[in-house]
């Protein structure tokens, strides 16, 4: 993983085309290019680990090229449950939810992503209000359509859910 100017990426990250990603979507080209100048552009090559299980979840993840899998982990146990595309966001619960990761995420292929930092995420709130409450709510909305594919998926194997 190697950390990147917006100037040196070799992919097409205007606010005009990442509009066309979910996370993205409907925010203004000033807020979007607000994240770009602030967050950090990082380079990976397939195969990278972008953050493992236990690690601290202070940043979220929306990936601008490329595609990325995320293994959740569970005790010992390990399963990938997810591929994360093009304008879609990774570690986002683990930051709001103030714990550590959950599992880990490497690269399915060469990707470039932008992390945006809780800090970030706060100066966006102050600079940019009203963008930030789309920027919740496209972040909903991707969490609540997570959920509704793993959901599916445990019905599809009936897997029993217990509670403590």
């Amino acid at each position: 993983m190697k950390t990147v100017l917006a100037t040196e990426s070799q992919y097409d990250i205007s606010p005009e085309h990442l509009k066309e990603g979910s996370i993205f979507g409907a925010l203004s080209e000033a807020s979007i290019q607000f994240l770009l100048n602030e967050g950090v552009l990082h380079k990976v090559s397939k195969g990278d680990e972008i953050f493992s299980y236990g690690s601290k979840g202070g940043s979220f993840h929306t990936v601008l090229h490329g595609k990325l899998d995320f293994y959740k982990q569970h005790g010992e146990k390990k399963l990938r449950t997810r591929t994360i595309c093009f304008g879609e966001a990774i570690g986002f619960v683990s930051m709001i939810a103030l714990h550590e990761r959950v599992g880990s995420l490497c690269a399915l292929e060469d990707s470039l992503l932008l992390e945006i930092s809780s800090q970030l995420f706060s100066d966006f709130h102050d600079q940019y209000p009203f963008d930030f409450g789309i920027l919740l709510m496209n972040l909903s909305r991707d969490m609540a359509r997570t959920i509704r594919v793993l959901s599916n998926a445990l019905v599809e194997n009936d897997v029993v859910v217990k509670r403590n």
